[in-house]
């Protein structure tokens, strides 16, 4: 078995012009998602959600405000997972939330040092 790291992305205006009910039922079907993982015993970490705001160091350590790239899409968490191939690991990606809202998910087999 490999470890894989799930990064999540999309737009944060699409998750602050969710109504406080849409946010429950969003929460919801991420936890239903995530312990699905977990119950088949392939969760390694649960990951958190990251802030919007946030720093990048550029080269000559030169500062900008904000993860983002020149785009509306931004990294708002991740988690680990465990399986016995990037393929494998893909498939249980294709179950995440974050897709029926426009998002997606980067799927990086990790490389242990």
């Amino acid at each position: 078995m490999k470890d894989f790291l799930f990064v999540f992305r999309n737009d944060p205006a699409v998750m602050a012009g969710m109504s406080p009910e849409e946010l429950q039922t969003s929460m919801k079907k991420w936890m239903d998602w995530i312990g699905g993982i977990a119950a088949q015993g392939n969760l390694v970490d649960r990951g958190n959600q990251l802030a919007n705001e946030g720093n990048v160091v550029r080269p000559a350590k030169v500062v900008t405000d904000g993860p983002y790239i020149e785009t509306k899409e931004s990294v708002g968490g991740f988690i680990m997972v465990r399986a016995e191939s990037l393929d494998e690991a893909t498939e249980m990606a294709k179950g995440c939330p974050i897709l029926s809202a426009g998002g997606n998910v980067e799927v990086r087999p990790i490389i242990r040092m």
